[in-house]
């Protein structure tokens, strides 16, 4: 073996062994810009029969508005009529937590299915919007970068923009595409219903003093993907008094 066929194959080798930890060293990552990133909520439920329009609504949705910009979509599937007598596999109490609170930031007595929510607010008139939502133009109040750091591990940092307001929450989401039920029992018996930015994980990371001062670091281990389904990586940073998007993020890792 001649020295430069020998160093052509060493080189080659220590490319191989350096394209796994090499790419997860960069990962993939996004900075949020200077408009607010929308963020829809969808409250649904396989046992609820008005609910499959609402899924279908929300499957249509582009990831991006009218202007080109981001959207962070999420289908939350919430348990509450699994009493009915279909199970919602995807369903999580956790869901129904953070809808509850949705309800009370909007002074309502009760949930529902289907809710939209838009930005915290919730959302009725959702019928109206068509495929593809309104560009956001509402000023960002919050700055967030976040970083793929190694194999379903996230890190972001979050810089409020201002002290108002005093306090800001903020929670992660894993969304997927191309899951569907067979539905057996229940009010949607017989019905084969798919499913779009369907949430997999939720977890929220308490609440922060607003300070610009003082950048907020916060980790994120994600559930690994699903083979045949695309994943996505959300982070919404938020209003702790009103539930109002602060800004948002939304990535394909």
């Amino acid at each position: 073996m001649t020295v430069s066929r020998f160093r052509r194959q060493f080189l080659a080798l220590a490319a191989l062994a350096c394209a796994v930890p090499c790419a997860n060293a960069q990962g993939c990552g996004v900075r949020s810009g200077d408009s607010i990133t929308p963020v829809v909520e969808l409250y649904t439920s396989e046992g609820c029969s008005s609910c499959p329009p609402a899924d279908q609504w929300l499957s249509s949705l582009r990831s991006r508005d009218a202007g080109g910009g981001p959207v962070v979509i999420q289908a939350f599937h919430v348990a509450y009529w699994d009493y009915i007598g279909w199970v919602d596999r995807f369903a999580n109490p956790a869901h129904t937590a953070r809808q509850r609170q949705i309800a009370q930031w909007n002074g309502q007595r009760s949930i529902y299915t289907p809710q939209l929510a838009m930005n915290g607010a919730d959302w009725r008139d959702w019928h109206r919007a068509g495929s593809v939502l309104p560009a956001g133009n509402r000023a960002a109040r919050a700055a967030i970068d976040v970083q793929q750091i190694a194999p379903d591990r996230f890190e972001a940092t979050v810089r409020v923009l201002a002290t108002t307001p005093s306090q800001w929450g903020a929670y992660w989401t894993v969304t997927e595409q191309g899951h569907s039920s067979a539905v057996k029992a229940g009010e949607n018996a017989g019905e084969f219903l798919r499913h779009a930015h369907l949430v997999r994980q939720y977890t929220a990371v308490g609440d922060y003093r607003s300070d610009p001062q003082q950048p907020q670091r916060l980790l994120f281990r994600a559930l690994a993907p699903s083979a045949g389904h695309e994943r996505r990586i959300n982070l919404v940073v938020f209003d702790r008094g009103t539930g109002h998007t602060l800004q948002a993020v939304t990535l394909a890792c």
